[in-house]
C-alpha cells in the first residue's frame, strides 16, 4: 500500500521531471539549430545535443514508470515489464552519467590553463575526440545494461525464497554470484563517469581560483567582467559537482535495493534523482548566453496572450 507521503513525493518528482523536460527541449532545440546547416558540428554542441536528449528520454521514462508504479502495480510487477523497466534506468541513467563526465571533462580541457603535455594533447585533439567519447558511452551504457536485459536480476527477488530441491545450495551460489556480479558491472558503468566529472571538476576549480584570485590582486577596484565570469564559472562547477555526487549516492541506493517498494525511502530518493538532473539543466541554462535568449523569449511570448486578454 502506498502511503500519502509517498503519493506526495512521486507527485514532486514528477513535477521535477516535466520541468526537467522543458529545459532539456530548450538546450536540445538551441544546440541542434546551431548545428543544422552546418558542415562541422561543435564538440559543445554535440555533448549537450547527447546530453539533453539522453535525459529527455530519461525524464519521459521516470514519467511513466512512476504511473506505472503507482496506479498499475500488478502490471509493473510482472517479470516482462520489470525487466524492460530496469533496462532501460540503467541504459538511460548511465549514459546521462557518461555524457554529465565528458561535459565536465571538456569543460577543463578548454578553460583551463595546465602545461602537461597529456593535457595540452588533449586541447589540441579534443575535436576529433568528442564523436568516439559519445559513441563509446552509448555502448558502454548499452553493455551495462545488458545484465538487466537476461533477467540476471531475477535472482535477487528469488534469493531468499526456499529451493525444495537436493541442489539448493549450488543454485542459490550461482544466484548470489550472478547478483554479486551485477552488483560490480553496476557500479563500475557509474563509478568510471564519477570518477571522470570529479578529477575533471577538481581540476577546473582549482584552475579558475588561481586565475581569480591573480585577477583579484590586480584589479583596480572597477568592476571586472572577467573577474565575475570566472567567480560566476567556479560556482557552476561546483553545483555541477554537487548534484552530480548526489544523484550518484542516491541511484547506488537504489540499485542495492536498500529500501523496500515505494517506501518512503525510496520516494525521497527519486525525488532528489529527479531534481538533479534538472538542476543540472537549469545551471547550463543560466551560465549559456544562448540558452538564456530562447528562454527569455518564450517566457515574453507566454506572458504576451495575458497582456492581450487583460486589455
Amino acid at each position: 500500500m502506498v502511503t500519502s507521503f509517498a503519493l506526495l513525493c512521486l507527485s514532486i518528482a514528477i513535477i521535477e521531471s516535466m520541468a526537467g523536460i522543458l529545459g532539456d527541449g530548450i538546450i536540445l532545440a538551441v544546440s541542434a539549430s546551431s548545428c543544422i546547416g552546418s558542415k562541422t558540428w561543435s564538440p559543445y554542441d554535440m555533448i549537450m545535443i547527447s546530453l539533453s536528449s539522453s535525459r529527455i528520454l530519461l525524464h519521459s521514462w521516470t514519467i511513466l514508470d512512476f504511473f506505472m508504479s503507482t496506479f498499475s502495480e500488478h502490471l509493473y510487477r510482472e517479470e516482462n515489464v520489470i525487466v524492460v523497466s530496469d533496462t532501460a534506468f540503467i541504459f538511460l541513467n548511465c549514459s546521462g552519467l557518461w555524457f554529465g563526465a565528458w561535459l565536465s571533462v571538456f569543460y577543463c580541457i578548454k578553460v583551463a590553463s595546465f602545461t602537461q603535455p597529456f593535457f595540452i594533447w588533449m586541447k589540441q585533439r579534443i575535436a576529433r575526440l568528442v564523436p568516439w567519447m559519445l559513441l563509446t558511452s552509448w555502448l558502454y551504457s548499452f553493455a551495462a545494461a545488458i545484465p538487466f536485459a537476461l533477467d540476471v536480476y531475477n535472482g535477487h527477488n528469488n534469493f531468499t525464497a526456499p529451493l525444495p530441491m537436493t541442489n539448493s545450495s549450488a543454485m542459490r551460489t550461482t544466484r548470489k554470484d550472478n547478483l554479486t556480479l551485477l552488483i560490480y558491472l553496476c557500479n563500475a558503468a557509474i563509478s568510471l563517469p564519477l570518477i571522470l566529472s570529479v578529477v575533471s571538476s577538481v581540476l577546473l576549480i582549482q584552475s579558475l581560483w588561481v586565475h581569480t584570485r591573480q585577477m583579484q590582486n590586480n584589479a583596480s577596484g572597477f568592476r571586472d567582467p572577467s573577474l565575475e565570469a570566472h567567480t560566476s564559472a567556479i560556482k557552476s562547477v561546483c553545483s555541477f559537482l554537487i548534484l552530480y555526487i548526489t544523484y550518484f549516492t542516491c541511484l547506488l541506493l537504489l540499485l542495492s535495493s536498500t529500501f523496500s517498494f515505494l517506501s518512503d525511502e525510496e520516494t525521497i530518493c527519486m525525488v532528489i534523482m529527479a531534481a538533479c538532473p534538472t538542476g543540472h539543466t537549469l545551471v547550463l541554462i543560466w551560465s549559456n548566453p544562448k540558452f538564456r535568449e530562447l528562454t527569455a523569449r518564450i517566457w515574453h511570448y507566454t506572458k504576451c496572450p495575458l497582456r492581450t486578454t487583460s486589455m
